[in-house]
Order: structure tokens, then C-alpha cells, then sequence
């Protein structure tokens, strides 16, 4: 969300207010995703509710442009900033990902496909992203949002799904340079538990 090269230096997080977990995503964690399509910069459409396995969404409020500025105090927005480096982790960490179970990944916003697969390609992102350019999947799941410069943003946070039900929320996110290894942290752990589990 800075300027989206892949190659702009991180971020000092210090100097960006960070966001605090007010309760918005409490009531995703065991809710069912509803049966709709998005579109995805793949070209085609992907319903969340009917992919098997373990699937990974994160969501992001927008990502910027080379050379175009953005919005008005976007810096000064808890939790705003970061969309490039989080999309870079995760296609960093992809195969790791994938290696503990991870069937499906995507990054969601409200930007349009057109929008997004400029930065799909920049960014040279091994997964797709969503499209919720018109707002169903964030009106229908009640998902936690912001305005700004005459924009509805999502706000950051990262859902694990099993069979299109919400195992698992992430919220708040940050830094978002962080966001795939603290999923990869959590899966390790579950790798754990289901072993323990199993030997019992």
C-alpha cells in the first residue's frame, strides 16, 4: 500500500499508528461463507463456500500505484498502510504455505478485478486475488470496513476456512509485512496439536 514496486523498502512500522482489535471480526470465527462468486484476477469466478481443503483469505484495504499518491492521511489510518509488503509475503511464503496444508490462498478487497490484476502481475503473485467490488461478500458476512476519500475499504484481517466455515480470524493485523508468518506460526501449531492429538 505504499507504492507497490516489490522492491520499496519496508515500512517503519514505529512511525505508523497501529490498529487495535475492537471486536469487529468476533462474530466470523465459526460462521459459514455464503454461496457466491467473486471474480478473481485469474479471469474466471471462485466461490470460497464450495473449495475443499483449508483455505487461506486475507483481507487488505487497497493497494496503491507507482507515482500515484495516496489518499489524504492514509499514513495516519491505524492499520492502513501495508498492502504491498503483505502481499509479498505471502507470495514469499507461498510454498510453505502450501507445504502445511494450505489447499487454497487469496487476497480480497473492494478494488476492482482490472484494479487488482495490475498489481497480481507486478507484484508476480503465484496466487489470485478477489474481488468484492461490490460489496456482497462484505455486506452478506457483515465484514469490518472503513471509508476514505469516497472509498469503502476492508479493513485488514486474514480468515482460515475448512470446507467454507471460518476456523480461524487473524485480526488486527500488523505488521503486515508479518501476516504469513503468523499464519504459518498457527498452522505449525495445529500440525502439533493434530499430531498429539492422534497419538493419544
Amino acid at each position: 500500500m505504499s507504492h507497490m514496486g516489490g522492491t520499496i523498502g519496508t515500512p517503519d512500522w514505529s512511525t505508523i499508528p497501529a490498529p487495535v482489535d475492537d471486536g469487529a471480526t468476533d462474530h466470523l470465527l465459526g460462521a459459514h461463507i455464503p454461496l457466491l462468486e467473486l471474480p478473481s484476477t485469474d479471469g474466471g469466478d471462485v466461490a470460497l463456500a464450495s473449495l475443499s481443503g483449508r483455505t487461506v483469505v486475507y483481507a487488505y484495504p487497497r493497494t496503491g500505484r507507482p507515482g500515484v499518491p495516496n489518499p489524504e492521511g492514509w499514513d495516519l489510518i491505524p492499520g492502513a498502510r501495508g498492502c504491498t509488503p503483505q502481499a509479498c509475503s505471502f507470495r514469499d511464503q507461498y510454498a510453505e504455505l502450501r507445504a502445511l496444508g494450505v489447499a487454497h490462498l487469496f487476497g480480497i478487497s473492494t478494488q476492482s478485478p482490472d484494479y487488482q490484476r495490475e498489481a497480481a502481475e507486478r507484484l508476480h503473485l503465484p496466487f489470485p486475488l478477489l474481488s468484492d467490488e461490490g460489496l456482497r461478500l462484505t455486506n452478506a458476512m457483515g465484514l469490518p470496513t472503513f471509508d476514505v476519500a469516497g472509498m469503502k475499504l476492508l479493513m485488514r484481517f486474514t480468515l482460515v476456512l475448512d470446507d467454507g466455515r471460518v476456523s480461524h480470524v487473524f485480526y488486527p493485523v500488523f505488521p503486515p509485512d508479518q501476516s504469513a508468518a503468523e499464519v504459518i506460526a498457527w498452522l505449525r501449531v495445529q500440525g502439533t496439536g493434530a499430531l498429539t492429538q492422534s497419538l493419544r
